[in-house]
């Protein structure tokens, strides 16, 4: 795929959707991180409902750990592996706390080394609470990277490293928000819906399927 091709592609996704986003609930950069952790096989429908009963109560670190484990727990119940989940929060939590002064950092070394924060949670965190420029692969994005042809790799680092050498710059910052939300609702996993795709033309795969 060539790089006028890219750029098309990007600047149709963004006529369709200016403003994408996580479809994730939150309006601090802890609430969105402690989202994003829950977030791990589950659905981010899931996981707001969990947090509309959580964020009311507690929202910051402190709050969480004041909550205590058990609390927390009953908070987050519904969502699955809520027990390992609730254990990596506290942690990090605590090492918030006693850290950071009670807030996110801004580096992908200090994300990484909360517990249950991986490179891909560190990314979404960069990107959609501080503006950085980053690429959270999951594997909405590994699919849709690959199978377009707009960036293909054999694991999901390598997909984020052409993403980020391949997408133009205009698009960069949002791109990644585009094609999660592509990967979900139109370039889904066993029949993609080729037939109301909008760059259906630009897209290098070679199994198209005709319905929508």
């Amino acid at each position: 795929m060539n790089a006028q091709k890219r750029h098309e592609i990007f600047a149709r996704l963004q006529a369709e959707n200016p403003h994408p986003t996580t479809e994730l609930n939150w309006n601090t950069p802890f609430e969105l991180l402690a989202a994003v952790l829950l977030s791990a096989q589950a659905t981010d429908v899931g996981v707001n409902k969990a947090t509309a009963r959580l964020f009311p109560v507690a929202n910051t670190p402190q709050g969480i750990i004041d909550l205590g484990i058990d609390g927390l727990k009953m908070h987050i119940k519904t969502i699955g592996l809520y027990n390992t989940k609730a254990e990596n929060l506290m942690k990090t939590c605590h090492l918030l706390v006693e850290r950071h002064g009670g807030e996110v950092p801004q580096t992908r070394a200090a994300l990484e080394a909360l517990p249950g924060v991986g490179r891909k949670t560190a990314n979404v965190i960069l990107n959609t609470a501080f503006g950085q420029p980053t690429m959270a692969v999951d594997t909405h994005i590994f699919r849709v990277a690959n199978r377009t042809g707009i960036a293909k790799g054999k694991d999901v680092v390598e997909v984020e490293q052409q993403l980020l050498r391949h997408v133009p710059k205009p698009f960069l910052q949002d791109a990644h928000h585009w094609l999660i939300l592509h990967g979900r609702y139109t370039c889904i996993a066993r029949k993609p819906r080729c037939g109301s795709c909008i760059i259906e033309d630009l897209c290098d795969y070679k199994e198209k399927t005709e319905l929508a």
